[in-house]
């Protein structure tokens, strides 16, 4: 099975081919670093432009590296949401027509759960049900990952995800943009335990997260401390308060088979430590995708794509573009921003 996998929900714009024994045969992304740079951050209307001009010449790229045409492909993934509706629809929108130009089935992919799935395309023996920590700049969630298109969430973040708040501490210490690897190269230089920092919920006995009192607090301590220690203080705090909230969902979710990290947060080297050590505690695997599956990408769209088509999933051309989809649609709803989980 070979599945062309297209990615455009941020400011990533990807294309890739992989196939159901895990090869990728091809895989071609265009970032837009540059072009957000001098706004801090992703600007909506810059993204979707970018993601018109690059994603053509990206897919002929894909289908060039790979040796492949189009007709011998033989379904057109395509991320359909969540995320800025305007880049979602572009690549959606590319993907319905290359499926009805080449006759070919569309299937229409959650992002969160390319992130999801991504594990499995690295690790071919990770089974199902596992413990997934999605953690990344628009979500961060733990999920009982039971197979494609099934999935039970244990918390989500009440307001701010975890990659946001990265983001925001990066801005408010001036340290660039994309945030996450700016905080991490900073806090490499600085004392964790220098700056006295909140972690929110830690130690209660509700299962969500919440990380917009941290991200107050580090901009209420900006010139009161040297940038690295507050950088590295923060990224603990993110550190800590993971750890402690992926522990009660492991007391959740006994009939786990691995604790899993994906998503760009799951790039974080502190992050996959402290991971490692409590999966290890718990008696688990710790199986997280490689650094470069954990950032936006199309071959875990591609690889999402394959697990679904199996399955015989496959969507009409009138598939909606979403900005928001969740992937537990019966969890119950929690306060605050978490709902857009």
């Amino acid at each position: 099975m070979l599945i062309l996998g297209l990615e455009s929900s941020c400011d990533e714009t990807a294309a890739a081919l992989v196939t159901d024994d895990r090869r990728i045969l091809s895989h071609r992304l265009a970032r837009q670093d540059e072009a957000h740079r001098p706004f801090g951050g992703v600007v909506p209307e810059i993204a979707a432009r970018a993601h018109v001009e690059a994603l053509g010449p990206l897919i002929e790229a894909a289908l060039e590296e790979a040796n492949v045409a189009l007709s011998d492909v033989d379904a057109i993934a395509a991320t359909a949401g969540p995320g800025l509706i305007g880049g979602v629809m572009v690549g959606l929108v590319t993907g319905k027509a290359l499926a009805h130009a080449a006759g070919k089935p569309l299937v229409a992919v959650n992002h969160l759960e390319g992130h999801a799935l991504s594990p499995r395309l690295a690790e071919p023996d990770l089974a199902f049900p596992y413990l997934l920590l999605l953690v990344s700049g628009g979500h961060c969630q733990l999920l009982l990952v039971e197979g494609a298109g099934r999935y039970r969430r244990l918390a989500t973040t009440i307001d701010d995800a975890a990659g946001e708040a990265f983001d925001k501490t990066a801005k408010l210490l001036g340290l660039g943009f994309p945030g996450g690897p700016a905080v991490e190269r900073s806090a490499a230089l600085g004392d964790p335990f220098a700056v006295p920092l909140p972690r929110p919920l830690v130690g209660s006995g509700e299962p969500h997260f919440s990380f917009a009192g941290l991200k107050s607090d580090v901009a209420r301590k900006v010139g009161k401390f040297a940038p690295e220690d507050l950088a590295a203080s923060f990224q603990q705090a993110v550190v800590d308060c993971l750890v402690d909230r992926t522990r009660i969902a492991l007391t959740k979710a006994p009939q786990a088979t691995a604790l899993v990290v994906a998503g760009g947060v799951a790039a974080n080297t502190a992050v996959r430590n402290a991971l490692t050590t409590l999966a290890a505690a718990q008696g688990l695997p710790f199986i997280a995708p490689p650094l470069w599956l954990c950032t936006d990408n199309a071959a875990m769209i591609a690889w999402a794509g394959v697990e679904r088509f199996a399955l015989g999933l496959t969507d009409p051309l009138d598939m909606p573009a979403r900005p928001r989809w969740p992937l537990d649609p019966d969890a119950e709803k929690v306060r605050g921003a978490g709902v857009k989980a």
